[in-house]
Order: structure tokens, then C-alpha cells, then sequence
């Protein structure tokens, strides 16, 4: 046997480590998708908008969420003012018949960030959800903007989430989204 044989193995082993030492870390991201829900008087449920956030964070936490925004009780009162709020989270079976406007990646930082303006919605004080200026739209728009998307509000879509979603997509063609 020669003298080169371990020598070559042993190379071999230190640029595979050097490889290794350089490649930059495997990235996980998080999917976050924008819904909206057609609703019906017939399935007990009225038009809404929401997000969901899918995929892995760096350290390998696996993320599966969903928020949106809505009065916590829903009575006659929502048409004259603001009401108690609340963040609600989807069914699995909702999620399945929902419109799914756009999905673009996002990093661990854009993810904390969501976060925070979730937490920021569910932890604000007194009434705080109002159907014409503070709705699920508001919310879902507040998140579109962390990733960058251009939002506005337009009267006549306030009550209108798919109309509103579809009106985003044109707005933003960055996002490769899709109308309803």
C-alpha cells in the first residue's frame, strides 16, 4: 500500500470540512398566504378575509397558524359602532374553501413581525373592531404591509373582502397573485 492512499483519504476529508464550514446554512421560510371566504347567510358564515402562515423557522420550529380579525359577538351593534374584537383562528375545513389570493416566503424576521402585529390587533383595548374602519380587511392590509405590498382602502370595497384581495393582487403584480 502507499503512502498517498491516506494522504489522498485525508485531503479529501479536509475539503469536504471546508465545504461544509463554508456552506452557508440550509434556510427554512414560512409561507404566509392571503384568503378570503366568499361567505353565505346559508352556511352561517359573512364574507372575511384572513392569513395563514405555513412552513419552518430557521431553528426548525414547524409554524401551521391562521388569524383574522372579527367582532367578537356578532349582533346589531356592529352597524352603529365599534364592538369587542377578537383574533380568530380557521378550521381546517374553512381553510380548504377559502380563496387563496397570493403566497409569498418570508424570513424568520418578517414572521416576528407578523406576529407582533397579530399580538398588536388581539391585546388592543376596549372596541376595537369597527365594519367600515377597522375590520378584517384593515387587519389582513396591515400585514400585507410588512411584506411590502401596496394597500388602500377604498369605501366602496370595505365591506367587500374578496373585491378588496382581488384589487391587491392587480395592485401588487410583484406578488404573482390570482383573482376571484
Amino acid at each position: 500500500m502507499s503512502y498517498k492512499t491516506p494522504m489522498v483519504a485525508l485531503l479529501r476529508i479536509l475539503i469536504a470540512a471546508l465545504v461544509l464550514a463554508w456552506a452557508p446554512a440550509a434556510r427554512a421560510d414560512v409561507r404566509l398566504s392571503f384568503h378570503s371566504f366568499n361567505g353565505s347567510v346559508l352556511v352561517g358564515r359573512y364574507p372575511h378575509t384572513f392569513i395563514s402562515l405555513e412552513g419552518e423557522l430557521d431553528d426548525g420550529t414547524a409554524i401551521k397558524e391562521n388569524y383574522g380579525f372579527s367582532a367578537k359577538n356578532i349582533s346589531p351593534a356592529i352597524l352603529t359602532g365599534p364592538v369587542r374584537h377578537i383574533i380568530m383562528t380557521e378550521k381546517e375545513k374553512w381553510l380548504e374553501k377559502t380563496n387563496r389570493h397570493f403566497t409569498v416566503t418570508i424570513d424568520d424576521a418578517q414572521y416576528w413581525r407578523v406576529r407582533e402585529e397579530v399580538s398588536r390587533w388581539r391585546n388592543a383595548p376596549g372596541k376595537f373592531y369597527d365594519l367600515d374602519k377597522r375590520n378584517c380587511i384593515h387587519f389582513v392590509g396591515a400585514i400585507a404591509q410588512i411584506i411590502g405590498a401596496k394597500v388602500d382602502y377604498p369605501d366602496d370595497l370595505m365591506r367587500k373582502p374578496r373585491g378588496w384581495l382581488n384589487r391587491i393582487v392587480q395592485r401588487n403584480p410583484q406578488l404573482a397573485g390570482r383573482t376571484f
